[in-house]
């Protein structure tokens, strides 16, 4: 990989926003863009159109992200609302995601990919239910940078005491829950202090402001370190006069660096080779890394097809057909014991059997309560799954990738609950059970 390429990678973060509702969110997002002049001036148009119509003296940052116009109208936000902004220092993926308590599961949507969250509270309320579930599923998704905006100082007249206070348990809760650094910033939205801008009424602070911390939070990394997982979502065979030999396996590549020579397993027959060719853009090239999409060539003859798993540097996953995995339930309809589901995992969906739900975690304390007969919606829980198939899967906190995937209700095809194989948030052995653990083989 080139010195310019390493940078362009490390120079885009993805970021996602939680938080309870009427904490601010939009307002806090819009402010950012407005402020680092990356909203266009139709868009700023509309806007003051729309606030005018309302009576608004000045605009309303918070409808440069509510799209939608159901949200509009409300004044909330329902659906995760993506951007796409950039200043001098870096290029950023937001998403706004919901806080009403119904559209919890998009927060999981949005943080999924995220590699930091910034997680809200009303500085008149402090931390609350949502709150601390927020915090929960960040955990749970393992996002590597935590934010905690303390919004709506100017409400609570910029008083440092209630900002102690609320970071103070807001750190201790993420302490708990496995979150080892936690950065805090009070900030007003409406009135724009420590967004952009250091504030002029919190001389007591002197953190950076939130885009000062987002433009310098180390992320991206060195992709050559991490194993080679590279799921194939097509096998390419055009048969074609000018081709007539040609097999390339198609997808994107999860993590690593793949290079030309390199000896790669194929999961879950287990079969070893080398890669003789990969190709990228229509052309030859000698080196691809994770997320690239590429064509993948082998030495070999092997029956390889769509929904395996091309492994290299390091140990290659066991094939299971037993998962033990924590997971966030996100549909109205309740898991239980004995449900039969499909589960897709990268590129691939086996018929899944849900053999036992272990617990759901108590958000409030952490604990893990067993006598349960299902998962609601919004809950976190474990549960051990029997596939019908074997799957390559990597533990979560190793491969966000490799280690996450969804469980689908096979009559309609909606989406039920989101999976990530390995331990939960929280305390190990609260119930006196200990961590969950991969079985890797029955």
């Amino acid at each position: 990989m080139t010195t310019t390429e390493e940078a362009t990678t490390a120079a885009l973060l993805r970021f996602a926003t939680a938080g309870s509702v009427d904490d601010g969110k939009s307002t806090l997002v819009g402010r950012l863009l407005h402020d680092s002049k990356s909203v266009l001036a139709d868009q700023l148009e509309a806007v003051e159109r729309v606030s005018a119509s309302r009576g608004q003296d000045a605009p309303d940052l918070a409808l440069l992200t509510d799209g939608l116009r159901a949200e509009r109208e409300q004044g909330i936000t329902i659906d995760v609302a993506h951007r796409y902004f950039a200043t001098p220092r870096r290029r950023f993926i937001l998403a706004d995601t919901p806080g009403h308590v119904q559209y919890t599961r998009n927060m999981v949507t949005g943080a999924s990919t995220a590699e930091l969250t910034v997680v809200l509270v009303d500085a008149r309320n402090g931390v609350v239910e949502q709150t601390r579930r927020h915090a929960a599923i960040a955990a749970l998704l393992r996002v590597p940078h935590v934010v905690l905006a303390v919004n709506k100082m100017d409400l609570v007249d910029y008083a440092e005491p209630v900002f102690a206070a609320i970071a103070e348990e807001f750190t201790s809760y993420a302490s708990s829950l496995g979150i080892g650094n936690v950065v805090v910033i009070p900030v007003s939205a409406l009135a724009g202090d420590n967004v952009v801008e250091p504030s002029a009424h919190m001389d007591w602070y002197g953190g950076p402001t939130l885009l000062e911390h987002l433009e310098s939070v180390p992320v991206g990394g060195d992709p050559s370190g991490d194993p080679v997982r590279f799921p194939v979502q097509y096998v390419i065979r055009p048969q074609s006069a000018d081709h007539p030999d040609y097999r390339g396996y198609a997808g994107q590549l999860a993590s690593g660096v793949l290079l030309v020579g390199d000896t790669v397993t194929v999961l879950p027959c287990g079969r070893t080779t080398t890669v003789a060719a990969i190709d990228a853009l229509g052309e030859e090239t000698a080196i691809a890394w994770a997320p690239q999409s590429v064509t993948v060539r082998l030495a070999d003859d092997i029956d390889v097809c769509r929904g395996d798993l091309i492994a290299a540097r390091g140990p290659a996953p066991l094939p299971t057909r037993s998962i033990e995995a924590h997971v966030c339930h996100l549909n109205e309809r309740p898991l239980r014991a004995g449900d039969k589901v499909l589960l897709k995992h990268t590129s691939r969906t086996v018929r899944a059997l849900v053999k036992d739900i272990s617990y759901r975690i108590d958000i409030d304390t952490l604990q893990r309560r067993a006598d349960i007969e299902a998962l609601q919606v919004n809950d976190i829980g474990r549960v051990v799954l029997r596939l019908a198939e074997p799957l390559a899967v990597d533990g979560y906190a190793d491969n966000r990738r490799t280690g996450s995937f969804l469980l689908i209700d096979g009559d309609d095809g909606t989406t039920l609950t989101a999976g990530m194989v390995g331990e939960a948030p929280g305390p190990a052995g609260a119930d006196g059970d200990g961590p969950a653990r991969r079985t890797n083989q029955e």
